[in-house]
């Protein structure tokens, strides 16, 4: 593809700030005579990879990776540029308008900060946030559950959705009766399986679900971290697994259960 001197993405000594030149290069990208796929992203069509970069930017914070970090929040800085960029195609916002109102909001909502109120501790300056968020929507009748995305994946909107109960009352004493109340919910799983009713074991495996996340947040644990570490456990394990079959001229799927069983026992026992 030709482009012209003028077309050309803006060098260092041309734009000495990174952020101006990230934003001229995204702009060359959408124009005329751009990147084929760059111009045909939408708002709608660019929420996978959203998603997907947030959660390697977590990837690289929880392998305490410097450089990987640094590069996958390149990445994910990258997604409101080109939103902004898009918007801006069609005079709805621009990234100058995002920062500005970002700004503002920060310092409205820090009022222990920028202002004159106190808040000494983390759990005042949530409340007093809260309180401020309320009072700028304006609404008069508003649920305490409010305002929790139903963007977020499926664990964590639980978690969070049962903190913003918890703080009106509507909670366990403590992690024991919530123990029970995952028996009881796997004893309904038993009695809807019994009866074939499939919309009913659909509908009690989510609140058996519902309910260790309770449990979890009882015991002071993240529910969405701690089964991300049970999925690449599982994961690491069954690589193990996968070797050793490997070693005999053997994969998975030639195997019985029994046999995967006492190879994956074994690979527990050695991790132990």
């Amino acid at each position: 593809m030709t482009q012209s001197a003028t077309a050309a993405a803006p060098t260092t000594t041309e734009i000495p700030d990174a952020l101006t030149r990230l934003r001229a290069v995204v702009h060359r990208l959408r124009a005329p005579g751009g990147c084929p796929w760059d111009r045909e992203q939408t708002h709608e069509s660019l929420i996978p990879h959203l998603l997907e970069e947030a959660y390697e930017v977590a990837e690289a914070i929880k392998n305490n990776d410097m450089p990987h970090l640094r590069e996958e929040l390149g990445d994910l800085l990258l997604q409101p540029v080109l939103h902004a960029e898009i918007a801006s195609e069609t005079g709805a916002f621009d990234l100058d308008a995002m920062a500005h109102e970002l700004t503002e909001k920060l310092i409205r909502r820090h009022p222990h900060v920028f202002g004159e109120a106190n808040a000494e501790t983390s759990d005042a300056v949530l409340k007093q946030w809260d309180a401020i968020k309320r009072e700028e929507k304006g609404t008069q009748r508003e649920s305490i559950l409010h305002g929790i995305s139903h963007g977020l994946p499926a664990l964590m909107r639980a978690q969070k959705l049962q903190k913003k109960a918890a703080k009106v009352g509507f909670d366990w004493p403590d992690a024991a009766p919530v123990l029970e109340k995952i028996r009881e919910e796997a004893a309904e799983i038993t009695h809807a399986m019994e009866a074939r009713n499939a919309a009913a074991v659909t509908e009690e495996v989510g609140d058996l679900l519902f309910t260790v996340v309770n449990l979890a947040r009882k015991l002071g644990v993240d529910s969405e971290s701690a089964l991300a570490a049970a999925s690449a456990k599982f994961e690491r394990r069954f690589g193990q697994v996968e070797l050793a079959l490997e070693a005999q001229g053997k994969k998975p799927q030639d195997c019985t259960l029994v046999e995967l069983d006492e190879l994956w026992d074994a690979v527990k026992v050695k991790e132990s």
